[in-house]
């Protein structure tokens, strides 16, 4: 499975951007992670894929980030209003295969794709 993500870029603060990851196969969990410069990576948000019934998000970003899919397009979206300065990071879209359980662990997800940078300025 290949995961490509798109849509990120240079905003201001409390600005909105929409990532997008679209995935080449079949995959269970979708999530989103991020990894700011000298930090560890992140959980930010994540979703299962057929149905879309489970959302699961980071405290720091609940209210603020959507996490959605669009199946006839094999695509996940992040949704991110009200952009912050230390939202800043690499966002990275990530996939369990299809019979893994729903998870936010980043260990347990098997597909990465390249990422993309998200720069808020203030």
């Amino acid at each position: 499975v290949q995961l490509v993500e798109s849509g990120g870029g240079l905003v201001q603060a409390v600005g909105s951007l929409r990532l997008s990851c679209a995935a080449s196969g079949l995959t269970y969990t979708m999530g989103w992670f991020r990894q700011a410069p000298a930090k560890e990576r992140e959980f930010v948000a994540a979703t299962n894929w057929q149905s879309g019934t489970i959302r699961y998000y980071a405290d720091f970003v609940k209210g603020r980030f959507t996490i959605s899919r669009d199946n006839a397009k094999n695509t996940v979206y992040l949704q991110m209003n009200s952009l912050e300065p230390e939202d800043t990071a690499v966002y990275y879209c990530a996939a369990t295969p299809p019979r893994e359980a729903f998870t936010i662990t980043l260990s347990d997800y098997t597909y990465w794709g390249q990422g993309t940078q998200v720069t808020v300025s203030s």
